[in-house]
């Protein structure tokens, strides 16, 4: 039995202690630890099959399902790096991920075998394609490449220090950065998180937010900390999502605010027995007041909220900490992102790195043994963010004398809409390549569904006259479609500061509602 010093030593341990304890469910699959362990052995040996070292990348495109997990897994156990690929995203955005991770194998899912066949040519070192499903005439199918591998795994031991999994986020520039994160770190994270949920072998974990995000992943892993079950969803499919809540008798599920709110409004809800669920995890974006007093009316004290990025967990609001009904002090508290979890460092600073007394907004700061490696090819960016081991945020938050954290602003030009960050740069570069554009801003507004919409403010060339839907219609080939815009808003003079740059505040103010 080794101290977890790996997500390795995890699956090993898990494998070995808990070996007829079910893993995962998939449906109507139901896999042991001892079974997952051994499927993901031999991937990993087939993989190694192919020629690759330890930190070669794979990828993988697909939607929730459990070879998802088992790529994940075949990479924990060998010193692969998983790279994932955001299935909602553009073509060209997915070339420019393949090909900055630069992997020798491509996993994908049947559903975007003709998406991979048009991006092929594009694609400058992938030597290798494994299908999930009906592979098509250029790529091998799962099982079989699978059945290629030897149960007892490969030669290849990850090191903590080793880079695990490259997960993509947008960045303000409009490129997207592969954040590293490495065995030790989410080996910390999970530790972190589990203690923050209180996870143990019995509980019930159902995933429903995609895997190519950092957030369902570590949920999952700090599941597996303490070698309880995870139930997987394809994605957010609400009666779906009741029957395996009420079916599997779940105990912890992990949602964004807008999905809360959805399920919440489903006319059988009061009818169904979730008396199971002992939590609800909710990240990417505050729970509306409304949204939360139904929560809690109907399944009762179980909303806990996390706050972190890809690059580094942060802050939680503990379930008992939910309490609309209470003090001022109680309300005032719901409307933080909570207080450091274990293990975990947060500052406020001003412009210089100086820390602020308590009250006073600044930059937020956040450390702990999980936070990112670095940016993948990316030594700019990497030394912008990551000073001294802290991760500089980017988001603006004051600390009361508790140690709550309150954010009063997000990244200046983050959007967050249905839980998926936006940034606004990137919906701007696809607007104004539209011939009729001159000039554009994008911000979020309210939206009672989505939480955010993203709205362009636009300036058009003198003696044009597109329509809202053309703008629109424009952007589609370009961004994965939550970022195109759903809402135009045709100005004669985008508002700037002194500096010449767009003046967002005053943007927001004046069309923010």
């Amino acid at each position: 039995m080794r101290v977890p010093e790996t997500l390795a030593d995890m699956l090993d341990n898990n494998a070995w202690k808990y070996p007829d304890e079910i893993a995962f469910v998939w449906g109507d699959t139901r896999v042991t630890h001892a079974a997952f362990h051994a499927r993901v052995s031999k991937l990993a040996s087939a993989i190694r099959g192919l020629g690759l070292k330890r930190q070669d990348r794979v990828s993988i495109l697909s939607q929730n399902r459990l070879e998802f997990q088992e790529v994940y897994g075949a990479c924990e156990t060998s010193g692969f790096i998983c790279a994932t690929v955001n299935w909602r995203l553009a073509p060209p955005e997915m070339v420019y991920i393949v090909n900055d991770s630069a992997p020798r194998v491509l996993i994908f899912e049947e559903a975007y075998a003709a998406t991979v066949e048009a991006l092929r040519p594009h694609l400058k070192g992938v030597e290798h394609f494994v299908c999930i499903g009906d592979p098509p005439p250029f790529a091998i199918g799962y099982e079989d490449f699978l059945a290629s591998g030897d149960v007892g795994g490969c030669d290849l031991r990850p090191k903590p220090d080793d880079v695990a999994f490259l997960i993509y986020t947008s960045g303000t520039t409009g490129r997207p950065k592969g954040v590293m994160l490495s065995h030790k770190g989410e080996v910390a994270a999970a530790e972190i998180l589990g203690s923050d949920m209180r996870n143990g072998p019995a509980d019930r974990l159902l995933i429903m937010m995609p895997l190519f995000h950092i957030g369902a992943k570590v949920i999952q892993l700090a599941q597996h900390w303490r070698a309880g079950t995870v139930h997987v969803q394809k994605g957010f499919d609400p009666p779906a999502i009741l029957d395996c809540l009420e079916r599997e008798k779940i105990t912890v599920t992990h949602m964004a605010p807008t999905m809360i709110q959805t399920l919440l409004g489903a006319q059988d809800i009061a009818a169904r027995d979730l008396s199971s669920l002992r939590m609800i995890v909710y990240a990417a974006a505050p729970m509306p007041l409304p949204v939360l007093k139904r929560g809690l009316e109907i399944l009762g004290p179980i909303f806990q909220q996390q706050f972190g990025q890809t690059e580094g967990i942060g802050t939680t609001l503990l379930a008992h900490q939910h309490r609309p009904y209470g003090s001022e002090r109680d309300r005032e508290i719901l409307t933080s992102v909570g207080q450091a979890s274990p293990r975990v460092g947060v500052r406020v600073v001003d412009d210089h790195g100086v820390d602020l007394p308590v009250g006073e907004v600044g930059e937020v700061l956040l450390t702990s043994p999980a936070v990112m490696k670095g940016y993948w090819n990316n030594t700019a960016a990497t030394l912008e963010t990551l000073r001294d081991g802290w991760v500089h945020t980017g988001d603006v938050g004051r600390l009361d004398p508790e140690g709550y954290l309150y954010l009063v602003d997000r990244k200046k030009d983050m959007i967050i809409t249905g839980g998926e960050n936006v940034y606004s740069r990137e919906v701007e570069e696809a607007v104004v390549t539209h011939a009729d554009v001159s000039e554009v801003a994008v911000i979020g507004v309210p939206d009672e569904t989505w939480g955010e919409a993203v709205l362009a403010v636009v300036v058009l060339r003198p003696g044009a006259a597109p329509t809202a839907q053309e703008i629109i219609d424009h952007c589609r080939p370009l961004i994965a479609g939550y970022k195109k815009p759903k809402k135009v808003l045709f100005v004669d003079e985008i508002q700037k500061l002194p500096s010449g740059k767009i003046d967002k505040v005053r943007l927001r103010t004046l069309y923010g509602q």
